[in-house]
């Protein structure tokens, strides 16, 4: 029977071991707070292998003794986060919540600080993925900005995954995943791209340069601003924690929140059942008091 060749070592990396499997859950949960469950096994062997792939490792020990090494820390590690979270978004996702941002937190915040037209909103997209959520916020904001004379604001939009994080720089998406913007909006804030064969679309300069793009850990990272926001989303990101993450989590958020700020999760997050100095206004929607 004949060898196999070596390029067919590194196309199918070997099993992924119990010993393996724990071993890379452990560091994904002390960096980044993600719970790998043993359900999520085939799942990560899979994301893993992209890595061995593109360093031609032939085994995912040998891998992750390369993640842990001194010399790769902080280089492959966050290479390897990138892989394994799941980063996925909508344009206008959880549409409830940017009725209420329209409909009660900005009529509420231009009442109260009319008196001082230096003050900006501060919004914070904690966890934005490839940047739908940002460029939603950014689009109503401008929306509300054009109707009310002196209205300032500005929007940091974080990531632990760099890839997406380039690619929610950048702003281009295929044009059927701006279907959830309203018609209006697209002419607005989108061109399109001179080749029609891409089918592409490109957010307007104006907004990509209303939102500053960062990566933070949100276990480690402070989001860098001095003064508190005024709303943070952070939505369907705290579901990949276990409860101990969550809280840890929540607690730095309400520390960067405003008094009367508002918390924005995703439909399936809640913050029962924690200590916390939220109040809930709306499903999912929760003021800081």
């Amino acid at each position: 029977m004949a060898a196999p060749e070596t390029k067919d070592l590194y196309l199918s990396p070997c099993v992924l071991n119990e010993q393996d499997f724990h071993d890379f859950s452990t560091l994904i949960y002390k960096v980044c707070g993600i719970k790998m469950p043993p359900a999520k096994k085939t799942m990560l062997a899979g994301r893993l292998a992209k890595r061995l792939r593109a360093l031609g490792m032939r085994s995912y020990r040998e891998y992750f003794d390369y993640v842990t090494s001194p010399a790769q820390q902080s280089l492959e590690l966050r290479e390897m986060v990138d892989v394994v979270t799941t980063n996925k978004t909508d344009f206008f996702r959880e549409l409830n919540h940017f009725d209420y941002l329209q409909a009660k937190v900005l009529p509420s915040y231009n009442k109260n600080i009319s008196w001082k037209r230096t003050a900006s909103f501060k919004a914070w997209s904690a966890g934005c993925a490839t940047g739908e959520e940002p460029y939603t916020l950014a689009i109503i904001l401008n929306e509300f900005a054009d109707h009310h004379r002196g209205f300032q604001f500005d929007i940091l939009a974080t990531d632990i995954c760099v890839t997406v994080l380039k690619k929610a720089y950048m702003g281009i998406y295929d044009e059927e995943q701006i279907d959830p913007v309203p018609v209006n909006l697209r002419r607005k804030y989108f061109f399109r791209s001179k080749d029609r064969e891409k089918r592409e679309v490109r957010v307007c300069p104006k907004l990509r340069q209303q939102i500053r793009f960062r990566r933070i850990n949100l276990l480690e990272d402070d989001p860098g601003w001095g003064e508190p926001m005024d709303i943070i989303f952070c939505c369907n990101v705290i579901i990949y924690f276990d409860r101990p993450t969550q809280y840890r989590v929540l607690c730095k958020l309400c520390e960067h929140l405003s008094t009367g700020g508002i918390l924005f999760l995703g439909h399936s997050e809640t913050v029962s059942g924690f200590d916390l100095p939220l109040e809930m206004v709306e499903s999912t929607i929760y003021k800081k008091i």
